[in-house]
């Protein structure tokens, strides 16, 4: 039979009541296991932790990470700052500074945890990584160098044809600024010939603005020849280099073996007086 029900309208004992309602107001609040009232403060503190245990798990350098952690059937040892060989089966304190032999149960050998860095320590090895990666980025770089060289110019010869196509601009402007000095000179005779009438007057003014202006066109155009011609020595010191370099390629040495490969730009003049001047 079903356990009676009471009657519609009908009072509970007293206190009943409020023991089912205050039943009824915790139970979105209770622990599944004991049915016990878990406080909001617990539950908040209890996240706090975990989330701060992660947190710090995260960013824990690995070296630390490994030695706070025992593998599992391992067995740690190493000998301490004393000399004495200690064993265990965790990653041993005292020996946190230095490397830890991992090793498995039948004596062998699993794994090799090095020390626990310093900041100054790590910083240090960042940055020996650091220029380590920019070695071989550089050593990549004059691999690839050697190679674009060596696709550009075959033979001999094709360097030779670069070498007169980047010549030949050059060339003209400098026979333009010399073929302009002679226009020049040849502007200037008539005006001196009419200064002749002026011994030892002033000249007068439209003339004095001539000769003026014919000094400083010259001029100018003399600094402009003499800048084409230093970049005539730069030009052939980069051919020069590259042959050189060149000579070593086809003679079988090997790509990115030969350094980095010296280039004048162009506002610098070759110190060597070896440099070769074709024009």
């Amino acid at each position: 039979m079903s356990a009676a029900r009471p009657l519609r309208g009908r009072s509970l004992p007293r206190g009943e009541t409020a023991r089912r309602a205050e039943r009824a107001g915790g139970a979105a609040q209770t622990n599944p296991g004991t049915r016990r009232p878990v406080p909001a403060a617990a539950r908040l503190a209890a996240l706090g932790a975990a989330v701060m245990a992660a947190v710090m798990a995260a960013s824990a350098p690995e070296s630390a990470r490994a030695q706070s952690q025992a593998a599992p059937g391992s067995i740690y040892t190493c000998v301490d700052d004393k000399g004495r060989r200690l064993t265990s089966d965790r990653p041993i304190p005292e020996c946190v500074h230095k490397e830890q032999r991992l090793l498995n149960r039948d004596g062998s050998l699993r794994n090799v945890v090095p020390p626990t860095l310093t900041s100054d320590e790590r910083a240090d090895k960042e940055a020996a990584e650091r220029r380590a990666a920019e070695a071989r980025a550089a050593q990549q770089d004059a691999i690839r160098r050697d190679r674009n060289l060596l696709a550009r110019f075959p033979d001999l010869a094709a360097h030779e044809r670069a070498r007169e196509a980047a010549l030949d601009p050059v060339r003209t402007a400098i026979r333009n600024s010399e073929n302009r000095l002679r226009a020049l000179q040849a502007e200037r005779k008539p005006l001196l010939d009419e200064a002749e009438f002026y011994p030892n007057r002033p000249l007068p003014p439209k003339l004095r603005g001539q000769l003026d202006a014919n000094d400083a066109a010259t001029e100018a155009q003399r600094a402009l020849v003499a800048t084409q011609a230093a970049e005539l020595e730069r030009i052939n010191a980069n051919f020069d280099a590259e042959l050189e370099r060149l000579r070593k390629l086809w003679g079988g040495a090997l790509a990115g073996s030969l350094g980095p490969l010296p280039v004048l730009p162009p506002s610098a003049r070759p110190a060597s007086a070896t440099t070769s001047t074709r024009r």
